[in-house]
This record gives structure tokens, sequence and C-alpha cells, in this order.
């Protein structure tokens, strides 16, 4: 087992261990006040108002502080552990005291309503064993459970838990007093606060023996504020792309047929995008709106709902799509399947082609195309869109198709790459409709038909 001296060597009452298996667990035991305790301590006085929830109250410390200030209405303390309920509960009812809730839960499942100030000192050491191969879970390693310490097996997992909950339960302008280890690692910390959509500034850190303790005050950041006033809940982040950041939510679909009378809640996914801090390219968000704007009106793209501004930085919003990316898709596809998606991207690519307007990235469209289960395709990603007198929308996807020849050859589907080529060059030049139907002829011909090469009276060069 490590050594360290903070949170694994806390005094506990009623404290016990059980060995079972490959674990340990230890019981009963009630996370006694410390430095971290102290540290925040100083900090409810000066912040606690309104609404108050102590999360992880343990001994309750920070609860009976908060009660303590006369701007404080109610203070209610959770905890996981039974004995830290039970203790507090106790005390409260033997010295009489006001204004306080007491209640066993795991963070937020059993916890009602909105809070002015949150705070959380949660567990953060990471995971402990003993015996195996160094602290990783090896050959005859035994873990130590002990929810007043561990925070998972990086020590961040508990936290991780926590931001991704925490908004629908603080208000607008509350705020969160956060407590954290260096031992959790700093950085990783404030990703999973940025991954939420939370503003974040230090307040204090503290050296002791082993490690650094940090105080953080944690916000709504505005854009997070802003998307909740239009109904969209639960935003979690989903992925990076070299302009963009993704987050999810649900956007909150309801209305009121009369006043107090709701409808039952319905919800869409939706997908928010922001401009990726990381990259040079400017106002990518706000043309990307407009593209979705324009080209929804041809059927293309995800169905846009609204795009803003909030303290300089922009944002679109739009239906989440459902479905596999187009490389993985593939791998799955069987033949008549694959025909049917590609001749539909190449129609939509068509259509951009006829507005003048070239997407970018269509010869390497892995994650620009996803395939719902219906078979119908969904271009995503308009951040490089523009309007152009030479768009090859049409050709860049051919040159894609060209390249997985081979795996599409496995799905006894042949062409002539070189024939594809030619016709991509003729489409090229005349970009018209016969044109591109000879294409699709080519690439996926019945037995008897040419495609360009056979007599089909459309008047089109043969290639």
């Amino acid at each position: 087992m490590s050594s360290k001296p903070s949170k694994s060597s806390l005094s506990t009452t009623s404290s016990h261990s059980i060995i079972s298996g490959d674990s340990i667990t230890s019981s009963t035991s009630i996370y006694e006040p410390r430095e971290d305790s102290y540290l925040l301590q100083r900090y409810i006085r000066e912040y606690a108002f309104g609404r108050v929830l102590d999360m992880g109250t343990g001994s309750g410390i920070l609860a009976l502080s908060a009660i303590m200030n006369p701007n404080v209405r109610e203070v209610v303390a959770v905890d996981i552990n039974l004995d830290a309920v039970d203790a507090l509960r106790e005390k409260v009812k033997k010295e009489r005291l006001r204004k306080m809730t007491i209640i066993e839960s795991d963070l937020f499942a059993k916890v009602d309503g909105q809070f002015h100030l949150i705070v959380f000192n949660p567990p953060y050491l990471p995971q402990d064993v003993i015996g195996g191969e160094g602290r990783e879970e090896g050959r005859g390693a035994r873990v130590i459970s002990d929810a007043a310490l561990y925070g998972g097996k990086k020590g961040w997992e508990i936290s991780d838990r926590f931001f991704s909950e925490v908004g629908k339960y603080l208000f607008a302008e509350g705020m969160v007093l956060f407590l954290f280890s260096s031992l959790t690692n700093k950085e990783k910390v404030e990703e999973i606060l940025v991954h939420n959509m939370m503003e974040f500034r230090e307040l204090e850190r503290l050296k002791i023996p082993f490690e650094e303790l940090y105080v953080y005050e944690v916000r709504k950041s505005g854009l997070l504020r802003e998307l909740e006033k239009k109904a969209i809940e639960g935003i979690h982040y989903f992925a990076k792309g070299s302009r963009g950041v993704i987050f999810v939510g649900k956007h909150n679909l309801s209305t009121r047929v009369k006043k107090m009378i709701p409808l039952t809640p319905r919800f869409q996914t939706v997908a928010i995008k922001v401009e990726n801090l990381a990259s040079k390219a400017e106002g990518t968000i706000r043309s990307e709106a407009l593209w979705l704007e324009r080209l929804n009106a041809e059927g293309i793209g995800p169905r846009l709902l609204f795009a803003g501004e909030v303290e300089g930085e922009e944002y679109v919003v739009y239906e989440f799509v459902e479905g596999e990316y187009l490389e993985d898709w593939l791998a799955g596809a069987d033949t008549k399947e694959v025909e049917v998606v590609f001749t539909r991207v190449l129609e939509q690519c068509f259509v951009l082609d006829l507005l003048k307007v070239s997407k970018e990235e269509m010869h390497r469209p892995l994650k620009h195309v996803i395939v719902q289960q219906n078979l119908h395709p969904i271009l995503i990603d308009f951040e490089r869109t523009k309007a152009t007198e030479k768009p090859q929308n049409v050709t860049q996807f051919l040159e894609y198709i060209c390249r997985v020849e081979k795996e599409l050859e496995k799905k006894e589907i042949r062409f002539s790459v070189a024939k594809v080529r030619e016709a991509a060059r003729l489409y090229k030049s005349l970009l018209n409709r016969e044109q591109f139907e000879c294409i699709i002829d080519l690439l996926f011909a019945k037995e008897g038909k040419g495609g360009c090469d056979n007599d089909s009276g459309r008047g089109v060069k043969k290639v």
C-alpha cells in the first residue's frame, strides 16, 4: 500500500476492516475533519447563502458551519455512509439545530431542488492495493475500498460523476466550492470541468506532506446558462475536431397548454458545437450555422435548431444524428446497402455542386458522413464549406470510392477505376444530370448494362 498521510491516515470513528476475496473494505467509517475540511470551512463562512448543499458531509463540519451563516436559509447534508448520516442527525437533534436536512444518498440520487452553493470535498485518493506489482491490480493484489478516502481507480472518477450531474441542481448564478488534491491529477480535474461547460478559478492552494490541496470556485459558463434558458439540459462533452468541440444535450420540447398544467416532457437529443480554442481558424461556427440554414432547405445536413453568441463564444445547435460513421458502417454493409447509401451520398454531392458549394473533405469522408438505420446518410461538419465556381463534391467522393475499391470488390461491387476517373473528369466540365447518372451506372452497373459505355440514348459522350 502507498503511504499517504493525508486522507489515507485519517482517524475514523467505529472503524473496522473486512477482508473478502480480492478486496479489503473499510466499514462504518466517518471521515473526520483534517486540513482539507478546515480549508473549505473558511470559504463556507464567506460564500454560504440561500440554499446550501454539503455533498459528502462526513462529520458534518461544513454543513454545521453553513447553518451559522445568517444568510443561509437551508442546508442539506448528504452522505452515502449511513453511520455518518445517523451520527449527524443525532447531533442536530441533541443540539436542537435548525435549518438542516440530512440525507443518505449516493451523490444526487435522493436530492431534490436547486442550490445557491454546493460544497464538495470528495474522496480523491487513487485506489490503493495490497500485494501484486506496484499500485496496479496485479496478480495477488487486493483492492482497498473505503468510500470516505478513495475517489476511484485514478482518484477522479467520483468527481467526474458529480460534475456530470451538478448542473441540474445548481441555480444559474450559483457556485460550487470544490476541493481536490494534486494526487488526483489536476489536469484531468480541469478537463472534467471544461467538459461539463463549467468555469473555474483557484481560490487557494495549500501544501501539506505528500500532496497539495486546491480550492476552486466553480460556476456555470455563460454558454451553459444560455442553453439552459433554451430548455437544453444534461449537457456533456461528446467529441472534438480540429475546428470544433461537440457537446450533447437533451432539448425539452414540452409546452404548456394552460398555466400550471404541464404536458408530459418530450426530449430531443441535440448536438451543440462550439469553437475549438486550439484552432487558429475564425468564424467557423457562425459559418456552419449559415450553411446549415441554407442547405437544410435542400434536405442536406442535420436540422439546424438555432445558433448564437454568448460572451464572445459562438455556438450552433442542431439535431443529433444517430447512426454510424461511414467507415464503421461500410465494414458490415451488404452489396445492396452500399449501393443505396453511396448513391444517396453522391446525390447530395450533386446538389451541392449545382448550388456551386464545396463542402470540402468529401475525398476522406470517414467522419463527415453518418449512416442512419434507414440507410439515409447525413453529411455533417460544414465548418469549411464555401461558395465556389468549381465545386468538387461529387469528384471528391468518387475519389474516395476508388480508394476503397478492394473493399467494395469483396462485396461484389466491381468497376473500372480508370473509367470512373475519366467519367469524373468529363462530369467536372459538363456538370449535368446525364453525366452524373452515367457515373452511377459505371459504379453499380447491372448485368448487361455498361453505364456510360452503353447506347442509352442519353446523348452523352461515352468514356
